[in-house]
Protein backbone atom coordinates (compact mmCIF):
# COMPACT_ATOMS: atom_id res chain seq x y z
CA UNK A 1 0.00 0.00 0.00
CA UNK A 2 1.58 3.27 -0.73
CA UNK A 3 0.77 7.14 -1.21
CA UNK A 4 2.47 9.17 -4.01
CA UNK A 5 3.42 12.94 -3.43
CA UNK A 6 1.39 15.22 -5.30
CA UNK A 7 3.54 18.18 -3.88
CA UNK A 8 6.42 20.44 -4.98
CA UNK A 9 8.77 18.63 -7.64
CA UNK A 10 11.49 16.65 -6.24
CA UNK A 11 15.32 18.18 -6.49
CA UNK A 12 17.75 15.84 -7.98
CA UNK A 13 17.44 12.41 -6.25
CA UNK A 14 20.59 12.45 -5.25
CA UNK A 15 20.51 15.61 -3.25
CA UNK A 16 17.40 14.45 -1.32
CA UNK A 17 17.63 12.78 1.96
CA UNK A 18 14.60 10.19 3.70
CA UNK A 19 13.63 8.78 6.82
CA UNK A 20 11.31 5.84 8.32
CA UNK A 21 8.76 6.29 10.18
CA UNK A 22 6.93 3.62 12.18
CA UNK A 23 3.87 3.87 14.52
CA UNK A 24 2.52 0.72 16.55
CA UNK A 25 -1.40 1.20 17.44
CA UNK A 26 -3.79 -1.46 18.73
CA UNK A 27 -4.05 -3.16 15.78
CA UNK A 28 -1.48 -3.12 13.69
CA UNK A 29 1.53 -1.02 13.00
CA UNK A 30 2.96 0.77 9.56
CA UNK A 31 5.49 2.28 7.71
CA UNK A 32 5.84 5.36 5.74
CA UNK A 33 8.92 6.40 4.09
CA UNK A 34 9.22 10.63 3.81
CA UNK A 35 11.22 12.94 2.48
CA UNK A 36 13.34 15.53 4.90
CA UNK A 37 13.23 18.71 2.89
CA UNK A 38 9.14 18.89 2.84
CA UNK A 39 7.74 16.11 4.80
CA UNK A 40 5.96 14.25 1.23
CA UNK A 41 5.27 10.98 2.16
CA UNK A 42 6.37 8.31 -0.74
CA UNK A 43 5.28 5.34 0.54
CA UNK A 44 3.47 3.40 2.77
CA UNK A 45 2.28 -0.12 4.47
CA UNK A 46 0.21 -1.81 6.76
CA UNK A 47 0.81 -4.80 8.67
CA UNK A 48 -1.78 -6.08 11.30
CA UNK A 49 -1.02 -7.65 14.06
CA UNK A 50 -1.21 -11.99 14.06
CA UNK A 51 -2.83 -11.93 17.59
CA UNK A 52 -4.32 -8.69 17.64
CA UNK A 53 -5.88 -8.03 21.26
CA UNK A 54 -5.77 -11.23 23.34
CA UNK A 55 -8.57 -9.77 25.99
CA UNK A 56 -10.85 -13.26 26.16
CA UNK A 57 -8.31 -15.89 26.17
CA UNK A 58 -4.33 -16.55 26.22
CA UNK A 59 -3.76 -17.52 21.99
CA UNK A 60 -0.72 -19.58 23.08
CA UNK A 61 -2.89 -21.97 25.09
CA UNK A 62 -6.70 -20.79 24.52
CA UNK A 63 -6.68 -20.07 28.88
CA UNK A 64 -9.63 -17.87 29.78
CA UNK A 65 -8.45 -14.70 30.82
CA UNK A 66 -10.22 -12.91 33.54
CA UNK A 67 -12.39 -9.18 32.94
CA UNK A 68 -10.52 -5.66 31.79
CA UNK A 69 -7.24 -7.77 30.33
CA UNK A 70 -5.51 -7.21 27.62
CA UNK A 71 -2.36 -8.65 26.31
CA UNK A 72 -0.26 -8.69 23.01
CA UNK A 73 2.92 -11.14 21.44
CA UNK A 74 5.87 -8.64 20.95
CA UNK A 75 6.96 -10.77 18.33
CA UNK A 76 3.80 -9.26 16.36
CA UNK A 77 5.67 -5.65 16.51
CA UNK A 78 8.62 -7.18 15.09
CA UNK A 79 6.90 -8.40 11.88
CA UNK A 80 6.21 -4.86 11.45
CA UNK A 81 9.82 -4.00 11.27
CA UNK A 82 10.21 -7.28 8.84
CA UNK A 83 7.22 -6.76 6.94
CA UNK A 84 6.16 -2.84 6.33
CA UNK A 85 9.72 -1.08 6.10
CA UNK A 86 10.31 -2.77 3.32
CA UNK A 87 6.97 -2.79 1.49
CA UNK A 88 6.64 0.83 2.14
CA UNK A 89 10.39 1.08 0.56
CA UNK A 90 9.58 -0.77 -2.14
CA UNK A 91 6.37 1.54 -2.56
CA UNK A 92 8.18 4.44 -2.39
CA UNK A 93 10.50 3.74 -5.34
CA UNK A 94 13.69 5.46 -2.49
CA UNK A 95 17.13 4.17 -3.09
CA UNK A 96 17.61 2.62 0.53
CA UNK A 97 20.75 4.20 0.46
CA UNK A 98 19.60 7.78 1.10
CA UNK A 99 17.67 6.31 4.42
CA UNK A 100 18.93 8.27 7.38
CA UNK A 101 17.46 7.72 10.12
CA UNK A 102 14.01 5.67 11.71
CA UNK A 103 12.25 6.26 14.57
CA UNK A 104 9.23 4.29 16.33
CA UNK A 105 5.67 5.67 18.34
CA UNK A 106 3.63 3.45 20.36
CA UNK A 107 0.44 3.13 22.42
CA UNK A 108 1.41 4.17 25.82
CA UNK A 109 1.36 2.86 28.58
CA UNK A 110 1.90 -0.58 26.67
CA UNK A 111 4.59 -2.39 29.37
CA UNK A 112 6.01 -5.64 29.06
CA UNK A 113 8.49 -7.84 31.27
CA UNK A 114 11.72 -8.59 30.11
CA UNK A 115 15.17 -9.93 30.80
CA UNK A 116 18.31 -7.97 30.75
CA UNK A 117 19.21 -8.56 27.26
CA UNK A 118 15.83 -7.78 26.02
CA UNK A 119 14.40 -10.89 25.83
CA UNK A 120 10.67 -10.80 26.79
CA UNK A 121 9.41 -13.33 29.56
CA UNK A 122 6.76 -14.63 27.38
CA UNK A 123 9.32 -16.21 25.27
CA UNK A 124 11.85 -17.50 28.00
CA UNK A 125 11.00 -21.54 28.60
CA UNK A 126 8.35 -22.36 31.08
CA UNK A 127 7.01 -18.99 30.86
CA UNK A 128 4.80 -18.69 27.56
CA UNK A 129 1.20 -19.93 29.52
CA UNK A 130 2.08 -17.35 32.33
CA UNK A 131 -0.82 -14.17 31.47
CA UNK A 132 1.32 -11.72 33.25
CA UNK A 133 4.85 -12.75 31.10
CA UNK A 134 3.02 -11.03 28.01
CA UNK A 135 2.84 -7.38 26.76
CA UNK A 136 0.01 -5.38 28.90
CA UNK A 137 -1.65 -3.13 26.37
CA UNK A 138 -2.69 0.13 27.26
CA UNK A 139 -6.38 -0.67 27.87
CA UNK A 140 -5.71 -3.32 29.98
CA UNK A 141 -7.63 -1.95 32.93
CA UNK A 142 -7.35 -4.80 35.18
CA UNK A 143 -5.10 -3.31 37.71
CA UNK A 144 -7.56 -0.39 38.27
CA UNK A 145 -7.79 -1.58 42.63
CA UNK A 146 -4.10 -1.29 42.50
CA UNK A 147 -4.07 2.30 40.75
CA UNK A 148 -6.43 3.10 43.65
CA UNK A 149 -4.00 2.23 46.44
CA UNK A 150 -1.17 4.31 44.66
CA UNK A 151 -3.81 7.37 44.71
CA UNK A 152 -4.73 6.75 48.19
CA UNK A 153 -1.72 6.37 49.64
CA UNK A 154 -0.02 9.41 47.08
CA UNK A 155 -2.24 11.68 49.04
CA UNK A 156 -2.43 10.50 52.37
CA UNK A 157 1.26 10.66 52.58
CA UNK A 158 0.92 14.53 50.76
CA UNK A 159 3.45 13.10 47.69
CA UNK A 160 4.31 16.16 45.94
CA UNK A 161 4.53 14.18 42.57
CA UNK A 162 0.66 13.44 42.20
CA UNK A 163 -0.86 16.80 41.91
CA UNK A 164 1.63 16.70 38.32
CA UNK A 165 -1.06 14.04 36.93
CA UNK A 166 -3.98 15.83 38.32
CA UNK A 167 -4.15 13.92 41.47
CA UNK A 168 -4.93 10.27 40.17
CA UNK A 169 -2.12 7.82 38.84
CA UNK A 170 -4.05 5.58 36.30
CA UNK A 171 -4.36 1.74 36.09
CA UNK A 172 -3.44 2.09 32.69
CA UNK A 173 -0.01 2.99 33.48
CA UNK A 174 3.35 1.56 34.96
CA UNK A 175 3.26 1.09 38.43
CA UNK A 176 -0.46 0.02 38.70
CA UNK A 177 0.41 -3.12 36.34
CA UNK A 178 3.41 -3.66 37.97
CA UNK A 179 2.30 -3.73 41.40
CA UNK A 180 -0.70 -6.06 40.13
CA UNK A 181 2.05 -8.28 38.65
CA UNK A 182 3.68 -8.16 41.68
CA UNK A 183 0.96 -9.56 43.08
CA UNK A 184 -0.66 -11.61 41.55
CA UNK A 185 2.60 -13.65 40.07
CA UNK A 186 5.59 -13.24 41.91
CA UNK A 187 7.79 -15.67 39.82
CA UNK A 188 7.11 -13.42 36.71
CA UNK A 189 7.93 -10.33 38.83
CA UNK A 190 10.96 -11.74 40.31
CA UNK A 191 12.35 -13.49 37.50
CA UNK A 192 12.05 -10.26 35.44
CA UNK A 193 15.07 -7.44 34.71
CA UNK A 194 13.27 -4.68 33.40
CA UNK A 195 9.73 -3.41 32.93
CA UNK A 196 9.83 -1.74 29.47
CA UNK A 197 7.70 0.64 27.76
CA UNK A 198 7.03 -1.36 24.31
CA UNK A 199 8.21 2.49 23.24
CA UNK A 200 11.82 1.32 24.44
CA UNK A 201 11.64 -2.10 23.53
CA UNK A 202 11.15 -1.89 20.08
CA UNK A 203 14.09 0.98 19.29
CA UNK A 204 15.92 -2.05 21.80
CA UNK A 205 15.33 -4.21 18.77
CA UNK A 206 16.55 -1.45 16.32
CA UNK A 207 19.68 -0.09 18.34
CA UNK A 208 20.95 -2.66 20.58
CA UNK A 209 20.67 -0.11 23.61
CA UNK A 210 18.22 0.32 26.04
CA UNK A 211 17.29 4.05 26.25
CA UNK A 212 13.83 4.96 28.22
CA UNK A 213 12.33 7.92 26.25
CA UNK A 214 11.33 11.09 28.72
CA UNK A 215 8.26 11.15 27.21
CA UNK A 216 6.65 7.56 28.33
CA UNK A 217 9.22 7.96 31.91
CA UNK A 218 7.59 11.01 32.55
CA UNK A 219 3.41 10.61 31.43
CA UNK A 220 3.41 6.47 32.49
CA UNK A 221 6.12 5.75 34.88
CA UNK A 222 5.97 9.29 37.60
CA UNK A 223 9.43 10.74 36.60
CA UNK A 224 9.49 14.32 37.46
CA UNK A 225 12.68 16.57 38.24
CA UNK A 226 14.74 13.48 37.64
CA UNK A 227 13.42 11.21 40.53
CA UNK A 228 10.69 8.66 40.80
CA UNK A 229 8.59 8.07 43.85
CA UNK A 230 10.45 7.56 47.38
CA UNK A 231 11.58 3.63 48.11
CA UNK A 232 9.45 4.71 51.79
CA UNK A 233 6.12 5.19 49.39
CA UNK A 234 6.65 2.24 47.20
CA UNK A 235 7.32 -0.05 50.41
CA UNK A 236 4.13 1.30 52.29
CA UNK A 237 2.26 -0.27 48.98
CA UNK A 238 4.04 -3.25 49.35
CA UNK A 239 7.06 -3.94 51.13
CA UNK A 240 8.76 -6.53 48.02
CA UNK A 241 7.71 -3.14 45.72
CA UNK A 242 10.46 -0.69 47.50
CA UNK A 243 12.70 -1.26 45.02
CA UNK A 244 11.03 -1.59 42.22
CA UNK A 245 11.54 2.05 40.10
CA UNK A 246 15.62 1.45 40.76
CA UNK A 247 15.88 -2.11 40.09
CA UNK A 248 13.07 -2.66 37.44
CA UNK A 249 12.22 0.84 35.85
CA UNK A 250 15.46 3.19 36.03
CA UNK A 251 17.65 3.27 32.46
CA UNK A 252 19.35 5.87 30.57
CA UNK A 253 17.01 8.73 29.70
CA UNK A 254 16.72 9.98 26.47
CA UNK A 255 15.11 13.54 25.29
CA UNK A 256 12.70 13.19 22.24
CA UNK A 257 14.16 14.02 18.43
CA UNK A 258 17.71 12.24 20.17
CA UNK A 259 19.86 9.24 18.50
CA UNK A 260 18.99 6.19 20.92
CA UNK A 261 22.32 4.63 18.84
CA UNK A 262 23.13 2.98 15.77
CA UNK A 263 21.08 0.46 13.76
CA UNK A 264 21.93 -2.81 14.20
CA UNK A 265 22.97 -5.46 10.95
CA UNK A 266 20.28 -7.56 12.62
CA UNK A 267 17.69 -4.61 11.97
CA UNK A 268 19.21 -3.72 8.94
CA UNK A 269 18.61 -6.81 7.53
CA UNK A 270 15.27 -6.71 8.82
CA UNK A 271 14.21 -3.79 7.23
CA UNK A 272 16.50 -3.04 4.09
CA UNK A 273 17.90 -0.25 5.48
CA UNK A 274 21.12 0.73 6.06
CA UNK A 275 23.11 -0.31 8.96
CA UNK A 276 24.09 2.17 11.01
CA UNK A 277 21.88 4.87 10.67
CA UNK A 278 20.09 6.79 13.22
CA UNK A 279 17.71 5.56 15.71
CA UNK A 280 15.66 7.94 17.34
CA UNK A 281 14.72 8.14 21.21
CA UNK A 282 11.33 6.14 21.17
CA UNK A 283 8.00 8.22 21.43
CA UNK A 284 4.05 7.87 22.29
CA UNK A 285 1.73 7.55 19.19
CA UNK A 286 -0.25 10.78 20.51
CA UNK A 287 2.56 13.16 21.36
CA UNK A 288 4.69 12.36 18.41
CA UNK A 289 1.40 13.56 16.38
CA UNK A 290 1.38 17.10 17.63
CA UNK A 291 4.91 17.95 15.23
CA UNK A 292 2.97 16.47 12.33
CA UNK A 293 0.23 18.65 12.91
CA UNK A 294 2.54 21.66 13.50
CA UNK A 295 1.22 21.95 16.71
CA UNK A 296 4.35 22.73 19.32
CA UNK A 297 3.19 26.34 20.01
CA UNK A 298 1.45 26.79 23.27
CA UNK A 299 -2.25 26.21 23.30
CA UNK A 300 -2.35 24.08 20.28
CA UNK A 301 -4.03 21.09 21.61
CA UNK A 302 -3.93 17.97 19.47
CA UNK A 303 -6.92 15.51 19.85
CA UNK A 304 -5.43 12.23 18.29
CA UNK A 305 -8.70 10.54 17.61
CA UNK A 306 -8.77 7.05 16.75
CA UNK A 307 -10.12 3.65 18.87
CA UNK A 308 -9.49 6.16 22.07
CA UNK A 309 -8.18 9.56 21.79
CA UNK A 310 -5.40 11.32 23.63
CA UNK A 311 -5.17 15.15 23.98
CA UNK A 312 -1.93 16.60 23.95
CA UNK A 313 -0.41 20.54 24.02
CA UNK A 314 2.21 22.35 24.93
CA UNK A 315 2.15 25.61 27.15
CA UNK A 316 4.55 27.65 28.97
CA UNK A 317 2.80 27.43 32.04
CA UNK A 318 3.15 24.91 34.71
CA UNK A 319 -0.04 24.33 36.09
CA UNK A 320 -1.80 21.19 38.20
CA UNK A 321 -5.50 20.62 35.88
CA UNK A 322 -7.69 18.34 37.51
CA UNK A 323 -7.52 14.94 35.75
CA UNK A 324 -5.11 15.41 33.78
CA UNK A 325 -2.45 12.63 32.65
CA UNK A 326 0.29 14.35 33.24
CA UNK A 327 2.33 17.56 32.72
CA UNK A 328 6.56 16.44 31.98
CA UNK A 329 8.81 19.18 31.01
CA UNK A 330 9.89 18.43 27.08
CA UNK A 331 7.41 15.58 27.18
CA UNK A 332 5.98 16.80 23.72
CA UNK A 333 8.71 19.20 22.39
CA UNK A 334 11.98 20.69 24.10
CA UNK A 335 11.63 23.93 26.08
CA UNK A 336 8.06 23.30 26.97
CA UNK A 337 5.37 21.78 29.69
CA UNK A 338 3.77 19.15 27.60
CA UNK A 339 0.63 18.31 29.14
CA UNK A 340 -1.88 14.97 28.48
CA UNK A 341 -5.48 14.05 28.77
CA UNK A 342 -7.55 11.85 27.00
CA UNK A 343 -10.47 9.61 26.45
CA UNK A 344 -10.33 5.91 26.92
CA UNK A 345 -13.28 5.08 24.53
CA UNK A 346 -14.08 6.67 21.41
CA UNK A 347 -14.01 5.25 17.81
CA UNK A 348 -14.14 1.56 19.91
CA UNK A 349 -17.78 2.81 20.97
CA UNK A 350 -19.00 3.56 17.82
CA UNK A 351 -17.23 0.20 16.64
CA UNK A 352 -19.18 -1.48 19.20
CA UNK A 353 -22.36 -0.09 18.75
CA UNK A 354 -22.13 -0.79 15.04
CA UNK A 355 -21.33 -4.68 15.44
CA UNK A 356 -23.55 -5.17 18.39
CA UNK A 357 -26.25 -3.16 18.40
CA UNK A 358 -27.28 -2.03 15.05
CA UNK A 359 -30.24 -4.80 12.99
CA UNK A 360 -29.53 -6.27 9.91
CA UNK A 361 -32.10 -4.13 8.29
CA UNK A 362 -29.98 -1.27 8.52
CA UNK A 363 -26.82 -3.26 6.98
CA UNK A 364 -28.46 -4.37 4.36
CA UNK A 365 -29.59 -0.85 3.38
CA UNK A 366 -25.93 0.29 3.91
CA UNK A 367 -25.03 -1.79 1.28
CA UNK A 368 -28.11 -0.96 -0.71
CA UNK A 369 -26.45 2.61 -0.19
CA UNK A 370 -22.88 1.40 -1.34
CA UNK A 371 -21.54 2.52 2.11
CA UNK A 372 -20.52 0.56 5.22
CA UNK A 373 -22.90 1.11 8.34
CA UNK A 374 -21.03 4.06 10.07
CA UNK A 375 -21.61 5.66 7.08
CA UNK A 376 -25.35 4.66 6.92
CA UNK A 377 -25.81 5.70 10.35
CA UNK A 378 -23.66 9.08 10.34
CA UNK A 379 -25.99 9.93 7.04
CA UNK A 380 -29.34 9.39 9.02
CA UNK A 381 -27.86 11.13 12.10
CA UNK A 382 -26.70 14.11 10.25
CA UNK A 383 -29.94 14.96 9.27
CA UNK A 384 -31.25 15.51 12.39
CA UNK A 385 -31.56 18.91 14.75
CA UNK A 386 -29.30 19.43 17.63
CA UNK A 387 -31.38 17.47 20.58
CA UNK A 388 -34.47 15.79 18.24
CA UNK A 389 -33.12 12.20 19.54
CA UNK A 390 -33.75 13.04 22.98
CA UNK A 391 -30.84 11.22 24.44
CA UNK A 392 -27.13 12.02 26.44
CA UNK A 393 -25.28 9.63 26.62
CA UNK A 394 -22.00 8.98 28.75
CA UNK A 395 -19.32 8.19 26.83
CA UNK A 396 -17.72 5.80 29.66
CA UNK A 397 -17.73 2.35 27.84
CA UNK A 398 -13.93 1.94 28.46
CA UNK A 399 -14.03 3.75 31.39
CA UNK A 400 -12.80 7.25 32.09
CA UNK A 401 -9.37 8.77 31.46
CA UNK A 402 -9.83 12.54 31.99
CA UNK A 403 -11.31 14.14 34.02
CA UNK A 404 -11.95 11.71 36.64
CA UNK A 405 -9.29 9.22 36.01
CA UNK A 406 -11.65 6.09 36.97
CA UNK A 407 -11.88 2.75 34.49
CA UNK A 408 -14.24 0.97 37.02
CA UNK A 409 -16.88 3.43 35.12
CA UNK A 410 -19.28 2.03 32.59
CA UNK A 411 -21.20 3.61 29.72
CA UNK A 412 -25.25 5.16 30.26
CA UNK A 413 -27.87 6.35 27.80
CA UNK A 414 -30.86 8.30 29.22
CA UNK A 415 -33.99 8.87 27.47
CA UNK A 416 -34.12 6.02 25.05
CA UNK A 417 -38.05 5.21 24.58
CA UNK A 418 -40.01 2.73 22.02
CA UNK A 419 -39.61 5.14 19.37
CA UNK A 420 -35.80 5.81 19.54
CA UNK A 421 -34.10 4.28 16.17
CA UNK A 422 -30.04 3.36 16.33
CA UNK A 423 -29.19 6.89 14.53
CA UNK A 424 -30.47 8.49 17.35
CA UNK A 425 -28.17 6.64 19.72
CA UNK A 426 -25.39 6.58 17.24
CA UNK A 427 -25.11 10.32 16.89
CA UNK A 428 -25.89 10.95 21.07
CA UNK A 429 -22.65 8.48 20.91
CA UNK A 430 -21.25 10.83 18.76
CA UNK A 431 -22.02 14.00 20.56
CA UNK A 432 -21.05 11.75 24.17
CA UNK A 433 -17.53 11.50 23.21
CA UNK A 434 -17.16 15.56 22.34
CA UNK A 435 -19.30 16.31 25.49
CA UNK A 436 -15.94 14.01 27.28
CA UNK A 437 -13.22 16.43 25.29
CA UNK A 438 -15.42 19.77 26.16
CA UNK A 439 -15.01 19.13 29.77
CA UNK A 440 -10.98 18.15 29.07
CA UNK A 441 -10.48 21.94 27.79
CA UNK A 442 -12.18 23.03 30.35
CA UNK A 443 -10.65 22.13 33.04
CA UNK A 444 -7.27 23.16 31.42
CA UNK A 445 -9.03 26.75 31.21
CA UNK A 446 -10.07 26.32 34.97
CA UNK A 447 -6.57 25.89 36.06
CA UNK A 448 -5.16 28.83 33.98
CA UNK A 449 -3.57 26.79 30.82
CA UNK A 450 -5.54 28.51 27.83
CA UNK A 451 -6.59 26.36 24.90
CA UNK A 452 -6.04 28.34 22.03
CA UNK A 453 -7.26 25.75 19.08
CA UNK A 454 -7.94 22.55 18.81
CA UNK A 455 -6.67 20.09 15.81
CA UNK A 456 -7.62 16.98 15.14
CA UNK A 457 -5.68 14.19 13.99
CA UNK A 458 -6.76 10.42 13.63
CA UNK A 459 -8.48 7.95 12.04
CA UNK A 460 -12.15 9.77 12.94
CA UNK A 461 -11.32 12.83 11.36
CA UNK A 462 -12.97 11.64 8.10
CA UNK A 463 -16.29 11.68 9.60
CA UNK A 464 -17.53 14.90 8.86
CA UNK A 465 -20.63 15.40 10.84
CA UNK A 466 -18.14 14.16 13.76
CA UNK A 467 -15.79 17.19 12.88
CA UNK A 468 -18.66 19.21 13.09
CA UNK A 469 -19.98 18.29 16.56
CA UNK A 470 -16.56 18.71 17.59
CA UNK A 471 -16.67 22.14 16.71
CA UNK A 472 -20.20 22.96 17.68
CA UNK A 473 -19.97 21.22 20.87
CA UNK A 474 -16.22 22.92 21.97
CA UNK A 475 -17.44 26.25 20.50
CA UNK A 476 -14.10 26.55 18.86
CA UNK A 477 -12.85 26.26 15.07
CA UNK A 478 -11.06 23.08 14.33
CA UNK A 479 -7.62 22.39 12.50
CA UNK A 480 -7.17 18.99 10.51
CA UNK A 481 -3.93 17.29 9.98
CA UNK A 482 -3.47 16.74 6.53
CA UNK A 483 -2.20 13.45 6.12
CA UNK A 484 -3.30 9.88 6.60
CA UNK A 485 -0.26 8.73 8.76
CA UNK A 486 0.13 11.27 11.37
CA UNK A 487 1.92 9.68 14.02
CA UNK A 488 4.22 8.06 11.48
CA UNK A 489 4.95 11.25 9.83
CA UNK A 490 5.52 12.61 13.44
CA UNK A 491 7.98 9.51 14.23
CA UNK A 492 9.68 10.62 10.98
CA UNK A 493 10.15 14.49 11.71
CA UNK A 494 12.26 12.97 14.93
CA UNK A 495 13.96 10.81 13.17
CA UNK A 496 15.32 13.67 10.88
CA UNK A 497 16.06 15.40 14.08
CA UNK A 498 17.82 12.59 14.99
CA UNK A 499 20.13 11.90 11.75
CA UNK A 500 20.85 16.00 12.19
CA UNK A 501 19.09 16.61 9.18
CA UNK A 502 17.31 19.11 11.34
CA UNK A 503 18.39 21.31 14.45
CA UNK A 504 15.30 20.75 16.55
CA UNK A 505 11.83 19.47 16.50
CA UNK A 506 10.48 22.74 16.26
CA UNK A 507 11.92 23.11 12.82
CA UNK A 508 11.74 20.08 11.45
CA UNK A 509 7.61 20.29 12.21
CA UNK A 510 8.04 23.58 10.47
CA UNK A 511 8.79 22.33 7.42
CA UNK A 512 7.68 18.98 7.22
CA UNK A 513 4.46 19.17 9.21
CA UNK A 514 0.96 19.29 7.26
CA UNK A 515 -2.43 20.76 8.91
CA UNK A 516 -5.52 22.44 7.28
CA UNK A 517 -6.28 25.37 9.53
CA UNK A 518 -10.09 26.18 10.06
CA UNK A 519 -10.89 23.24 8.38
CA UNK A 520 -14.47 23.62 10.56
CA UNK A 521 -16.16 26.66 12.27
CA UNK A 522 -18.72 26.05 14.72
CA UNK A 523 -22.14 27.07 14.10
CA UNK A 524 -23.74 29.80 16.93
CA UNK A 525 -27.41 28.08 17.03
CA UNK A 526 -26.12 24.71 17.35
CA UNK A 527 -23.60 25.59 19.62
CA UNK A 528 -26.31 27.10 22.23
CA UNK A 529 -28.66 23.94 21.35
CA UNK A 530 -25.18 21.77 22.73
CA UNK A 531 -24.84 23.72 25.57
CA UNK A 532 -28.13 22.89 27.02
CA UNK A 533 -27.40 18.87 26.82
CA UNK A 534 -23.78 19.68 27.80
CA UNK A 535 -25.26 21.04 31.40
CA UNK A 536 -27.37 17.31 31.44
CA UNK A 537 -24.03 15.59 30.41
CA UNK A 538 -22.30 17.41 33.11
CA UNK A 539 -24.89 16.42 35.45
CA UNK A 540 -24.75 12.85 34.95
CA UNK A 541 -20.84 12.77 34.95
CA UNK A 542 -20.85 14.42 38.46
CA UNK A 543 -23.32 12.09 39.92
CA UNK A 544 -22.14 8.89 38.55
CA UNK A 545 -18.40 9.66 38.49
CA UNK A 546 -18.13 11.75 41.74
CA UNK A 547 -19.70 10.02 44.13
CA UNK A 548 -23.47 10.75 43.53
CA UNK A 549 -24.27 7.25 43.23
CA UNK A 550 -21.82 4.30 42.74
CA UNK A 551 -23.68 1.21 41.17
CA UNK A 552 -21.47 1.41 38.28
CA UNK A 553 -18.30 0.12 40.88
CA UNK A 554 -20.83 -2.40 42.30
CA UNK A 555 -22.13 -3.92 39.17
CA UNK A 556 -18.63 -4.02 38.05
CA UNK A 557 -18.07 -6.19 41.23
CA UNK A 558 -21.10 -8.43 41.01
CA UNK A 559 -19.65 -9.11 37.30
CA UNK A 560 -15.99 -9.97 38.47
CA UNK A 561 -17.84 -11.96 41.32
CA UNK A 562 -20.00 -13.83 38.37
CA UNK A 563 -16.58 -14.65 36.04
CA UNK A 564 -14.51 -15.83 39.57
CA UNK A 565 -17.84 -18.66 40.17
CA UNK A 566 -18.71 -19.91 36.87
CA UNK A 567 -21.73 -22.57 37.38
CA UNK A 568 -21.25 -25.75 35.85
CA UNK A 569 -24.46 -24.71 33.39
CA UNK A 570 -22.35 -21.84 32.47
CA UNK A 571 -19.22 -23.51 31.73
CA UNK A 572 -21.12 -26.17 29.48
CA UNK A 573 -22.63 -23.46 27.72
CA UNK A 574 -19.15 -21.86 27.09
CA UNK A 575 -18.19 -25.19 25.58
CA UNK A 576 -20.97 -26.25 23.16
CA UNK A 577 -20.33 -22.04 22.25
CA UNK A 578 -17.11 -22.71 21.40
CA UNK A 579 -17.54 -25.96 19.54
CA UNK A 580 -20.05 -23.98 17.01
CA UNK A 581 -17.55 -21.60 16.91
Amino acid sequence: MSEHSTGAPPVEQDQDTYVVGVDYGTLSGRAVVVRVRDGAQLGTAVTPYAHEVMERELAPTGAALPPDWALQVPQDYVAVLKESVPAALAASGVDPSRVVGIATDFTACTVLPVLADGTPLCEVEGFEDRPHAYVKLWKHHAAQSHADRINELAHARGESWIGRYGGKISSEWEYAKALQLLEEDREVYDRMDAWVEAADWIVWQLCGSYVRNACTAGYKGIYQDGQYPSRDYLAALHPDFASFAEDKLDATIGQLGERAGGLTAEAAAWTGLPEGIAVAVGNVDAHVTAPAAQAVGPGQMVAIMGTSTCHVMNSDVLAEVDGMCGVVEGGISPGAYGYEAGQSGVGDIFGWFVRSQVPASYEAAAQAAGQDVHEHLTSLAAAQEVGQHGLVVLDWHNGNRSVLVDHSLSGVVVGQTLQTQPEDTYRALLEATAFGTRTIVEAFEAAGVAVTELVVAGGLLKNPLLMQIYADVCRRPLSLLDVDQGPALGSAIHAAVAAGEYPDVHAASAAMGKVVRGAYTPDPARADAYDELFAEYTLLHDYFGRGGNDVMKRLRALRTRAHGARTPDAVVVDEVEAAVR
